[in-house]
């Protein structure tokens, strides 16, 4: 499936120019603790994509961090999982009939339910991870009531790129992505650029396939984030190609490609999103070198504790390497496999991407 990211692109450009307020994000996601009390009548809720709340990943974050701190502040939260893109619109209608005062949406695919939905009851606070729910294009999101949660992840990619192409041994990586959507690409968009900077630092030509910045609309898909056969037959013609290093992005696709790793019995490593899947997927810790970390767990808690409080705020927030809204996880089990210099000079280029001397591209910021 091929959707143009051009609009999304302009949108979320514009979004960040006028934000006015970031929340304090941390790609680590520490247990969220509740101000105070939640004022009376709170009631938040948060409607999954496809992936479910069971992916170790992208829907599992925010599901935490939206029930952790709905504990801590003492109320009962409503969730509820979607199976089908049918089951979108049904589902928010659902949680406004309950009579929810805060909905979280899980993921782009849910922007244009979410924006419907809070147009038609503008009483009811809603947040949407992952996406600037600015569906018209005109640089502003589509419903006042509503706050995007975004994370500049290419930033965070570019440090795992650059990771993946010093460990490769065969000079050859692969990224490619469940549906594109610029808010999966660009995950590949930093990595590639990280791969970049590698052989330019040091005089090689590690080979990115399935994504090439100068020609995105060429890039690999699998049509969807279910982990099935078609994501696994991705991952094995990556392999085939001499792929040593793999970065799949889209929820539970990783699934699909450790598949593919443990029936070429290559020495093959994976890479994670959003969440450390050391941590979360313990059955993939033997061939996990490290993850591309978004904090969507804190953000999530910052967002559901302000609304708790009373001051729900719908600025965008962007999580940055600066704020610690977006990260690298450690390397785990590799750390002896890896370059004994790495972890400094990935230091160095973190500082660097910070005070803007090492450039990273991306949607939110071109």
């Amino acid at each position: 499936m091929r959707i143009t990211s051009r609009d999304r692109v302009i949108a979320g450009i514009a979004l960040i120019g006028t934000s006015a307020m970031v929340l304090a994000g941390c790609a680590a996601a520490p247990t969220p603790v509740a101000s105070e009390t939640a004022v009376s009548g709170f009631l938040p809720c948060m409607v999954s994509d496809l992936g479910g709340f069971d992916d170790h990943s992208f829907n599992q974050l925010g599901f935490e961090g939206l029930t952790e701190t709905a504990k801590a502040l003492g109320v009962e939260p409503i969730t509820v999982q979607s199976n089908a893109e049918t089951d979108y619109a049904p589902n928010i209608d659902q949680l406004v009939a309950q009579g929810c005062t805060l909905i979280v949406t899980v993921g782009f695919a849910l922007s244009a339910a979410t924006v419907t939905a809070a147009l038609a009851n503008p009483d009811v606070n809603f947040a949407i991870i992952d996406d600037a729910a600015d569906n018209n294009f005109d640089g502003k999101t589509d419903a006042p009531n509503i706050k995007p949660i975004l994370f500049n992840t290419a930033q965070s990619a570019f440090l795992v790129g650059y990771a993946a192409a010093s460990y490769s041994k065969a000079g050859i990586v692969a990224t490619w992505g469940g549906m594109n959507f610029p808010t999966v690409t660009i995950f590949s968009d930093g990595f590639a650029q990280g791969v970049a900077y590698y052989n330019t630092q040091k005089s090689t030509s590690v080979k990115v396939l399935g994504y090439d910045p100068a020609s995105p609309d060429t890039a690999t898909f699998t049509g969807g984030f279910e982990a099935n056969d078609v994501a696994k037959t991705t991952a094995q013609n990556f392999i085939d190609q001499g792929a040593d290093v793999l970065l799949p992005v889209g929820g539970p696709i990783y699934q699909s490609a450790a598949a593919a790793i443990t029936d070429s019995g290559k020495d093959i490593a994976l890479l994670g999103v959003d969440a450390d899947l050391f941590v979360t997927d313990p059955t993939v810790d033997p061939i996990i070198l490290t993850s591309v970390l978004k904090g969507i767990k804190q953000a999530t808690a910052d967002v559901v504790n302000a609304a708790g409080s009373g001051s729900f705020s719908t600025d965008a927030y962007i999580g940055t390497l600066e704020n610690n809204g977006v990260g690298m996880a450690p390397f785990h089990d590799f750390e002896s496999k890896v370059s004994a210099s790495l972890q400094g000079e990935l230091d160095t280029i973190k500082a660097g991407i910070i005070d803007g001397s090492v450039p990273v591209t991306s949607y939110l910021t071109k």
